[in-house]
């Protein structure tokens, strides 16, 4: 077995613990948790189905960076999909857990030292990835992102910096964010933080 073999079966163990932990909030929240787990589960060799080599379908992990009061999110204007989305993406052979992957991504893409990131998950999304490589050569069974989403929460001085994974990166008033699919995430997120 390859190291990155043995960090893809660590992975992937965090991942089916962390998902088997985990309740979704709504019914579609708890079929897609089903369905990650499921896909897990029936990964086959050890470390699959969590690394972006697995087609058609593999695990992201995100992160949604809230302001210190909670009014602004964080998002970047993702280079390839051309789109304002959370931070995050592919997990890598050196992250230990989802959360780490979550954590990596968003101080990579978004420059902020001191994040507080909270390890347990507050979302899924599953979607389709038209410029995710490797493809499967079959456009019938495009890549798919089972994204596990997290929230963290900026320190007050925070300092932006543009990756060059992202064309901008702005805060946005939560109340205003420039795609709709994200409200429910937001709502997620803010109603987390205010517990914690």
């Amino acid at each position: 077995m390859t190291v990155e073999t043995r960090a893809g079966a660590v992975l992937q163990q965090d991942a089916l613990a962390t998902l088997r932990a985990w309740t979704g909030v709504t019914p579609e929240q708890e079929r897609l948790r089903a369905r990650y787990v499921a896909h897990l589960e029936g990964a086959g060799a050890p470390g699959h189905g969590v690394l972006r080599d697995t087609v058609p379908d593999h695990l992201t992990a995100s992160t949604l960076v809230l302001s210190h009061d909670g009014a602004r999110a964080l998002l970047t204007l993702h280079a390839k999909a051309r789109r304002w989305f959370q931070l995050g993406g592919h997990l890598e052979p050196g992250d230990a857990t989802l959360a780490a992957a979550a954590a990596r991504e968003a101080r990579e893409e978004s420059g902020i030292a001191g994040l507080l990131l909270d390890p347990v998950p507050v979302h899924l999304d599953e979607h389709v990835v038209p410029f995710c490589r490797p493809g499967t050569g079959d456009p019938a069974r495009p890549v798919h992102h089972l994204d596990v989403r997290f929230v963290a929460v900026a320190p007050p001085d925070a300092e932006t910096a543009v990756s060059d994974e992202s064309l901008d990166l702005r805060w946005w008033p939560v109340d205003t964010l420039p795609d709709p699919e994200l409200a429910e995430l937001v709502l997620l997120a803010r109603a987390r933080t205010r517990g914690a």
